[in-house]
């Protein structure tokens, strides 16, 4: 298991190199078409943690999430897990050993959410292995611990923006992978739901060991459920590390831009940054 001892703190440090996780990146650039995103980043994602990217919008963080889980092939460099090049490695083998909810996913026209959460079962079918009492277990787990039990005979077209959120968390979970990438997984949810699903991936690692990495664009939640915080701009992760060490008022105006107070959380003593004095006529 990493260890925190590398971190990189205050404005424009610059992490030391990570030797230990399943789950890397070696001068990984990635673009559009022309126009680069991410330029030369190296990372390693600590193995049994919970890591979460945070920074403003367009910096390349869900960039970054969808090379890792190789929805977008690097222009250059390359994504290693257990030390060979993800882009080279059969799709079944990844998708036993890595789950990804990107941030748009789209569900098949009038499926329903039981059949949507069982498609988390996939990787682990074959023509001579259907389905299973493993399966079963999984799904019906997954889907209790979404709270999304007693929506299983509906349609997912006809969910709300959060119950919807909350069924593609729940395949992505009977999907029972070691590492779990998660792509703004609070989107559409209420605050009391957000709170729920954080505390869902927290007891996943937790109490089963799993890998987690997730963007999220509330500092703050961020800064109380991560075990390991990488805060990106421009392409180029500028700090990482434990949050108490990475979330400092030089960062935040650094990164964000925003003039801020950064006083520890009365509930969890995380970092709790509250922005400056607001406008006033």
């Amino acid at each position: 298991m990493s260890t925190d001892t590398d971190t990189g703190t205050g404005s424009g440090a610059v992490p030391q190199a990570r030797t230990e996780g399943r789950l890397a990146a070696r001068d990984l650039t990635l673009a559009y078409e022309n126009r680069t995103v991410v330029d030369g980043l190296d990372l390693v994602v600590p193995d049994g943690r919970v890591t979460v990217i945070v920074g403003p919008n367009a910096c390349g963080k869900s960039t970054t999430l969808r090379a890792l889980g190789r929805l977008l092939r690097p222009a250059r460099g390359a994504v290693l897990l257990d030390g060979e090049d993800l882009a080279k490695l059969p799709t079944k083998r990844i998708a036993r050993s890595l789950g990804l909810l990107p941030q748009t996913p789209v569900a098949p026209e009038a499926i329903t959410v039981a059949d949507l959460v069982s498609r988390g079962r996939q990787p682990h079918q074959a023509w001579w292995k259907q389905w299973s009492e493993e399966d079963e277990r999984a799904v019906t787990e997954a889907m209790e611990r979404t709270d999304v039990t007693a929506l299983a005979d509906r349609s997912v077209d006809e969910l709300s923006g959060g119950q919807r959120q909350r069924v593609w968390i729940a395949m992505a979970l009977a999907q029972e992978t070691d590492l779990l990438l998660l792509d703004e997984p609070t989107t559409y949810l209420d605050i009391a739901h957000q709170v729920e699903v954080l505390d869902l991936v927290r007891r996943l690692n937790r109490t089963r060991g799993r890998t987690v990495v997730l963007v999220l664009h509330d500092l703050n939640q961020a800064a109380r459920y991560a075990d390991h915080l990488i805060a990106m701009k421009a392409g180029r992760v500028v700090a990482e590390g434990p949050p108490e060490e990475v979330v400092t008022e030089t960062l935040v105006r650094e990164v964000f831009g925003l003039p801020a107070v950064v006083v520890p959380d009365p509930v969890t003593g995380s970092p709790l940054v509250v922005p400056g004095a607001p406008w006033t006529p």
